[in-house]
């Protein structure tokens, strides 16, 4: 069975006010498509409320880096009293949503994903010297990149959040 390493956990960010759905949602996926990352969408629910809609999305992209390791962050998105809303901008009339974002990040290194090293009980003994002493380099590299990763699509929704103050 493979190793998954939790690398951050539980970064969040929070948002209350105005903001446009489908526009977050592209820069997320372009965000995906950039970093090179395969999206995977493990949950994506909607229910209407008498105060607004209540939206759950639980999204899971991932990204081998090598043969024996792959990069996975964990994108929770919690939306709750989402409501339509008419503003000007620009003497222009605009629909955007109104409500409040909970979004919890998590990332994972996987290692082994493929389990070739769990066949024999000697190949998961060599396996375990081999990450602690031969490897190690190579996964703390990977830890960094996927720390970076993930921070800076943190910090790309804050700022696209940030815009829609006014």
């Amino acid at each position: 069975m493979s190793e998954k390493n939790l690398i951050i956990d539980q970064l969040r960010l929070n948002y209350s006010g105005l903001f446009e759905f489908h526009e977050m949602f592209k820069l997320i996926d372009g965000w995906f498509y950039e970093k090179g990352y395969d999206k995977l969408e493990k949950k994506n629910e909607e229910q209407t409320t008498p105060s607004g809609r209540v939206v759950e999305i639980e999204l899971r992209p991932w990204k081998k880096t090598t043969d024996y390791a792959k990069n996975e962050i964990r994108v929770r998105i919690f939306i709750k009293e989402m409501k339509d809303v008419t503003v000007e901008r620009d003497g222009k009339k605009m629909k955007v949503q109104q409500g409040d974002i909970h979004m919890i990040f998590d990332a994972f290194l996987e290692s082994d994903y493929e389990n070739r090293w769990e066949s024999k009980p000697f190949f998961y003994f060599l396996r375990t010297l081999f990450d602690k002493f031969v490897y190690r380099v190579y996964t703390n590299k990977f830890e960094g990149v996927l720390a970076n990763d993930t921070h800076d699509l943190y910090n790309r929704i804050k700022a696209f959040l940030n815009l829609y103050r006014y």
